[in-house]
């Protein structure tokens, strides 16, 4: 069930991780085609802007995934209402902050980035001026559509999250052709086009929020200024991150411009332009294993975190082999979309986006072991990955080639550092655990106490009445074996049989067209006795259901009133589009 979640993660996670790329992708070369050298210059000259938000959301946004994955694996569902609402308080106070300050410092802002001074003569100031003042209206928008991403995966609404990252590119490309060939708002009107897709794309994924079936609700009384630190602390390796990317793009600059000059620069541009896209499907794997490896380590859940290393090690390999092959072959197409007539220019930058793509495997594993490191609490692991990988390594390889062979050293020192840094990953697991080898159980670094050992749990799969019936017996024996009572071994295989035949009976009919599944999980640890029910069914509470629907006729939903008056406590929640049920015998 992990790697079917997984998997329905992924389209997403890497679709919101593209959609800012795609749009800043589409709003260059329409500026950059219909508008004009000046006005691509000061487009330019914005993203610095653009993306400092786009970092603030990034770290809101992971920080978000690592808080909230806690509450949600600990059941807690007011602590994970807390911290939707502090979320969405910070995007939103942050956001105001923003657009305040930019409009009130629009002038000095623009000479701060290098438009120049505002004479009548310099019309890249007042265009990059215009650019400003038409994005930072969205700015709300955008930084309330990074915060709702992880949100929206926690509830499963993955469908509606295509939805409004489609909607969002979509509409930005319609917005910017009617800006160019009917409105003619210059760059004003790109910025406003941007704005109005954010908007678009909030609308219709926020919407979900403002529903009955939304499992996180706001409130005002739940803002913890604690909660401000933990989101905070927990996006550091994000906000590290996205330094060492900067610092690494001024590294570079300076390094092509002393061996290849201007051509060389411009050339790195399409190559970073064309990474960024790339990089996306590595970071929408390194999201979905921070989100998915956080929530299941405050469940303690060893064998489902062997699972994740398992499958994002899989993925990892599987999409960034089809994107290296393509990118290879296409690289000429892509780089002509940018360049056109100045071939060797074209040259350049087309063996540099063939020589980059060979970095993203090593690429796409740093960044999946650097998120589910994150994700199990291991966060100084997480901030070192995140200088040496982003930074630290490639930079050293760029300054020892370059003086050799040029741009194609700095070229190379992308492959060369991505596989350096995986390399002493290996070198730590293997260090950290006295053994050499590749299995998810080494890579995962999981603490010696966390959870349950194998030989005390019991994980069962049911698809069908029958396989209901196997498992509960299969659990009497379990319990007997571990000296368990026979009366408290019919007991706990017959939780284990209601719980199941119901979910078969009533989860499985409401979705016919949904392969179902129930992962059930028996765990004997500290003298308690735990069974953990998990279904990919639609949402039910059945201890919420049982406090709807009281009588005092027997008979009525005899199984689930059977399991309630057998278990000490018990605990549900939602996470992931799963219901999670755990109880405590």
């Amino acid at each position: 069930m992990i790697k079917k979640v997984f998997k329905q993660m992924i389209i997403a996670q890497i679709l919101s991780a593209m959609t800012v790329m795609i749009c800043m992708l589409v709003d260059s070369i329409i500026i950059g085609r219909f508008l004009g050298v000046n006005a691509m210059t000061a487009y330019g000259l914005s993203n610095p802007v653009l993306l400092v938000f786009a970092a603030i959301g990034s770290t809101l946004s992971n920080g978000i995934q690592v808080v909230c994955g806690k509450f949600m694996g600990n059941g807690d569902r007011e602590g994970t209402n807390r911290c939707f609402s502090a979320s969405v308080f910070l995007a939103l106070v942050i956001s105001a902050a923003g657009v305040i300050l930019v409009l009130a410092l629009s002038s000095k802002l623009c000479v701060f980035l290098g438009a120049g001074d505002p004479t009548p003569g310099n019309e890249v100031f007042f265009l990059t001026k215009d650019y400003l003042r038409g994005f930072i209206i969205g700015a709300p928008a955008f930084l309330c559509a990074m915060v709702m991403v992880p949100f929206m995966q926690m509830s499963g609404n993955r469908i509606r999250l295509v939805a409004a990252v489609a909607a969002m590119t979509v509409f930005d490309i319609v917005f910017d052709l009617l800006n160019v060939f009917v409105f003619k708002g210059g760059t004003l009107g790109m910025g406003l086009a941007s704005s109005l897709s954010y908007y678009i794309a909030l609308i219709i994924g926020g919407s979900y929020f403002f529903t009955k079936k939304s499992m996180f609700r706001f409130n005002f009384k739940g803002i913890q200024k604690r909660l401000f630190g933990d989101i905070g602390k927990q996006g550091i390796p994000t906000l590290l991150n996205q330094i060492s990317l900067v610092l690494l793009v001024f590294l570079f600059n300076k390094l092509l411009l002393s061996v290849g000059g201007n051509l060389s620069v411009a050339s790195y541009s399409i190559v970073s332009t064309i990474g960024n896209l790339c990089y996306c499907f590595g970071a929408g794997i390194g999201s979905v294993a921070l989100m998915m490896s956080s929530l299941f380590y405050s469940d303690e859940d060893r064998r489902s975190l062997h699972t994740i290393v398992k499958t994002m090690s899989l993925y990892s390999f599987v999409l960034t082999a089809v994107v290296i092959v393509f990118i290879l072959i296409a690289a000429p197409l892509l780089v002509g979309l940018f360049l056109d007539g100045n071939l060797e220019a074209q040259n350049m930058a087309v063996a540099g986006v063939r020589l980059f793509c060979l970095s993203l495997l090593p690429s796409a594993l740093n960044t999946a072991f650097k998120n589910f490191y994150q994700g199990i609490d291991r966060v100084a692991l997480t901030n070192v990955i995140s200088v040496l990988q982003s930074f630290g390594f490639i930079a050293l390889y760029a300054v020892i080639l370059s003086p050799f062979i040029g741009t194609t050293g700095i070229w190379i020192s992308w492959v060369c550092g991505e596989s350096t840094m995986l390399l002493l990953i290996a070198v730590y697991v293997w260090g950290k655990n006295k053994q050499f080898g590749f299995s998810a159980k080494i890579f995962a670094l999981l603490p010696d106490g966390l959870g349950a050992s194998e030989e005390n749990c019991l994980d069962m799969t049911v698809r069908t009445t029958p396989e209901a019936v196997k498992a509960s017996e299969d659990a009497a024996d379990f319990c007997l074996r571990h000296g368990e009572s026979e009366r408290n071994s019919r007991m706990i295989s017959l939780c284990i049989e209601e719980m199941a035949n119901n979910i078969v009976a009533h989860g499985f009919t409401k979705d016919r067209k949904k392969d179902h599944t129930i992962d059930i999980r028996l765990i004997f640890k500290n003298d308690k006795r735990l069974i953990r029910i998990r279904d990919n069914c639609v949402d039910f509470d059945p201890i919420a259901y049982m406090d709807l629907h009281k009588t005092d006729d027997p008979t009525v939903h005899i199984g689930i009133r059977l399991v309630m008056k057998m278990v000490k406590d018990a605990n549900y929640v939602c996470s992931l589009g799963l219901n999670n049920l755990t109880l405590v015998l």
